[in-house]
């Protein structure tokens, strides 16, 4: 079989252990179990000894010759497959797509043993960041890689921009580049006594020292909030689901940042683009944010949450979720 998933097999996949027993995913089934890696284990398992997961009936309906049938068809479509699936989207689109003549439940059931996403919660995203900048953008961010630490909810990010982007080059304070280049010589000193006072300097005047494959980079800070949406507050309900799946986009990315203006606190209000993908849409889409109306009128965005409602998804699933602008307003109330 193709070596992609000997590949996964020996590299993802651990044989599940008596110490396993407490880590438990969707129904109970081991996290040796769940994912991608486990998917193409049973597949490279099956095609070896033509078995299926023991465990699998019990979320299915259909009879174990069936499930073989199952395989069989997963088994081909994987080899045919360029590049094969990677992430959890992508496998159970793969799934839905390869057993689409089968039964609801019994592809639902394989999606859930292997804790895949459902269909009704996969989203179909657009293609592509505009070829020019809309109307209305004011400055154009490329940032160095994001720190999941710099998302502290599902609306709001900090970046760092290198000063060696001609837009910051020729403003960084020169207290600053002289704070940098003095850190560099205490550094080569190893006086890190020094270095690390004056990297406390530089972070004060909103910049900090990036070490990125051994290259150390004086970067500017920008804290960014997605422009039109509205995420839950870290103590609401779903305030961290949201905060996780913008740190599941924005992870180890360097963003695209179209800045409109900046809010009353600072932070530069912007459409976040992370390879290609609209940050915005994907949390709507998702159910992670509501359009936030008061500031932002535009179509689709109200279209995307019209979507998520529709599908009753993350936080669509509660009947009468809190709007955060409302419960913002009873905290500063002291309701």
């Amino acid at each position: 079989m193709g070596n992609a998933l000997r590949f996964l097999y020996g590299h993802c996949c651990k044989p599940t252990t008596a110490g396993d027993s407490e880590s438990l995913g969707p129904h109970g089934v081991s996290a040796a179990t769940v994912g991608v890696s486990a998917l193409a284990r049973d597949i490279f398992h099956f095609e070896i000894t033509s078995q299926v997961p023991q465990e699998l009936s019990k979320h299915v309906i259909s009879s174990k010759k069936a499930q073989a049938n199952w395989y069989r068809k997963l088994l081909e479509a994987w080899r045919e497959a360029k590049p094969p699936p990677k992430t959890p989207e992508e496998a159970a689109r793969f799934v839905i797509q390869t057993l689409k003549r089968h039964q609801k439940a019994d592809v639902e059931g394989l999606l859930a043993y292997y804790g895949l996403p459902l269909p009704h919660t996969l989203v179909e995203l657009s293609s592509g960041v505009p070829t020019s900048l809309p109307e209305g953008v004011k400055f154009e961010l490329l940032t160095l890689p994001v720190d999941a630490r710099a998302v502290p909810d599902g609306d709001t990010i900090s970046v760092y921009v290198s000063t060696a982007d001609p837009r910051e080059s020729s403003c960084v304070p020169r207290d600053v580049q002289m704070a940098a280049d003095q850190r560099s010589k205490a550094r080569a000193e190893r006086n890190y006594d020094k270095a690390d006072a004056l990297h406390k300097k530089i972070i004060d005047a909103g910049y900090r020292v990036i070490n990125i494959n051994n290259e150390e980079i004086l970067a500017r800070k920008y804290r960014i909030r997605l422009r039109g949406i509205d995420a839950p507050e870290s103590k609401m309900p779903y305030g961290k689901e949201a905060q996780q799946e913008l740190v599941k986009l924005v992870e180890g990315k360097c963003l695209r940042v179209l800045v409109y203006g900046e809010d009353r606190y600072g932070r530069s209000v912007g459409d976040v683009y992370s390879n290609g993908i609209f940050a915005q849409e994907v949390m709507l889409k998702k159910g992670c944010a509501w359009h936030y109306t008061a500031y932002d009128q535009r179509y689709e965005l109200a279209t995307w949450e019209k979507e998520a409602r529709a599908k009753r998804i993350g936080l669509w699933a509660s009947s009468n979720p809190e709007k955060p602008w409302e419960w913002r307003k009873d905290r500063r109330e002291g309701k």
